[in-house]
């Protein structure tokens, strides 16, 4: 969603490297650029003058004026001030002190109210809650019917008294389901009520009747992120009719611009408290202002990523599978199967190498991933039998061509995996035993055995190393020679005086973001 906002502060921030001070004129420009970018995202025009008023009074700081890296100062700035118009803090839900929690949603028709229920009733059941859902739609066509559905779909029980369709009063549903939660002992109860195609003083009224009639702990207007200015106009209006605790976006993952986020609660005051960023029921989640702000600069989303893979992860299985890497030829396909089927469940490979640091720039790459690539994978591997996946050796070309025909593939497709294969267990072992990546010469920190690439000086008589008579090459082999000296004494990191390493320069020699240097550790 806010792929052009990225581009745009990215090609900003990068007319700023290399500058050893910010001049009043790079200031200017930069506010002139971040301006353009914020409009062009479709962000309302009080919350741009405020922000960029915010980014030009701080840049003009002693904070960056003493800074020695000026772009990043900015980049820390905008950042910062990104945050905070996205609300700040993580705004959560509050439950009541006695009796079931009753969380009311409310919006205009389109905005997802219906599947965004059963979505937040699937988060509430991970969160150990008993939820229960209330269809007091009773308007739209089908909508008590597709609540049930969806109810259905995540496990959760739903309240339907009446058949909908424009019979049945919704304000009395909505009071009989609080006293049908406490018989059935749920502790959260949903409530789904009807939306318009506009703001009207019908729907206000409604809303209005519901709110009173069960006295919510907390009101969720539901909006939908792709209809830009209109959702802030709406959002206020609902404000002023109704009155609501939180915001809740849906459809983070179209392709609009993303200015409501950003405007919302800058001009409502009130938080978003969640987002919806899918069509699967899982596809929800808390909104991290800070997270967000993240991936708008690119600087990806790793808390997410790592709270996604903790709850999606076999840690038992995958201890297994790091201690096979250990031991040559231990990690087989059927492992290699085991621990691709976990990462499917982390969602679509696009949206996980999305939340990666610095993924922008391969944006295009990312978009035409296909992932039935991944199928046929699986597919192949499913073909084979228990020995071939533990021992892929064995496969010979007959075992091949009967592989590829179990799985609807070509031979080729099945030699490349089983080559890939081969390849990827050597450098995962390499770097399990503390070697690094084979074929990456000169890597300091990163380098197991010998060096892959790396020539050997050539020895002289008695098997002693000739000093080239070059400075530059007696420089190198004597690094070399040291470097080597600290691996034989159990410190691949050719550190021999036992000084703490410096992580995050290994990434950067590797090319790598600095956020990647835990992965280093």
């Amino acid at each position: 969603m806010f792929a052009t906002l990225s581009d745009r502060l990215a090609d900003t921030f990068k007319n700023l490297r290399g500058k050893g001070r910010l001049s009043e004129a790079d200031i200017d420009a930069t506010a002139r650029e971040i301006r353009i970018a914020l409009l062009e995202a479709d962000v309302a025009l009080p919350v741009v003058k405020e922000f960029v008023g915010a980014v030009k009074e701080r840049a003009r700081g002693e904070e960056v004026s003493g800074a020695l890296n000026p772009a990043q100062q900015i980049i820390k700035i905008v950042h910062e001030e990104l945050v905070t118009i996205l609300g700040g803090e993580t705004r959560r839900l509050r439950y009541a002190k006695s009796g079931p929690t009753v969380i009311m949603l409310a919006g205009l028709q389109g905005a997802g109210k219906t599947t965004l229920a059963a979505k937040l009733a699937l988060w509430l059941k991970d969160q150990d809650k008993t939820p229960m859902l209330v269809a007091a739609d009773l308007q739209r066509p089908n909508a008590v019917q597709q609540l049930q559905v969806n109810g259905e779909r995540v496990g959760v029980p739903v309240f339907a008294p009446e058949p909908g369709n424009g019979t049945g009063n919704p304000v009395d549903v909505a009071r009989a389901s609080i006293e049908e939660a406490k018989r059935r002992l749920h502790d959260v109860v949903i409530i789904d009520t009807a939306g318009r195609l506009g703001v009207d003083a019908e729907l206000m009224q409604q809303a209005k009747d519901i709110r009173d009639a069960v006295q919510p702990d907390e009101v969720l207007f539901v909006v939908d992120a792709m209809i830009g200015q209109d959702a802030v106009t709406t959002a206020q209006a609902f404000l002023d009719g109704v009155g609501y605790d939180g915001v809740v976006l849906t459809k983070l993952d179209g392709d609009a611009r993303g200015g409501a986020a950003l405007s919302i609660r800058q001009i409502t005051g009130k938080p978003v408290m969640f987002a919806a960023s899918g069509e699967k029921m899982t596809d929800f989640d808390l909104f991290h202002p800070d997270r967000m702000a993240s991936r708008i600069l690119d600087m990806g989303d790793m808390l997410t990523l790592i709270e996604q893979a903790e709850k999606a992860f076999d840690s038992d299985q995958a201890m297994k599978a790091a201690e096979k890497l250990g031991t040559k030829g231990g990690f087989t396909l059927e492992d290699f199967l085991q621990q691709m089927q976990q990462i499917r469940k982390l969602g679509s490979m696009t949206k996980i190498m999305g939340m990666l640091p610095g993924m922008g720039q391969f944006r295009d790459q990312l978009e035409n991933f296909d992932e039935r690539e991944i199928d046929r994978i699986q597919a192949i591997i499913q073909s084979m039998t228990p020995a071939e996946r533990e021992n892929p050796k064995i496969i010979d070309g007959s075992r091949r061509a009967r592989i590829a025909k179990g799985s609807g593939r070509q031979v080729s497709d099945v030699n490349q995996l089983v080559d890939r294969f081969f390849e990827a267990r050597k450098m995962m072992e390499s770097m399990a035993r503390g070697g690094g990546m084979p074929g990456m010469p000169g890597m300091p920190g990163m380098a197991g055995g010998k060096r892959s690439g790396a020539k050997q000086a050539p020895k002289g008589k008695k098997g002693k190393k000739r000093v080239s008579g070059n400075p530059a090459k007696a420089a190198q082999q004597k690094a070399a020679d040291k470097a080597a000296a600290a691996e034989k004494a159990g410190n691949p990191f050719g550190n021999p005086d036992g000084a703490e390493i410096d992580y995050e320069k290994a990434a950067e020699q590797l090319n790598l973001p600095k956020d990647f240097s835990q992965f280093l550790k």
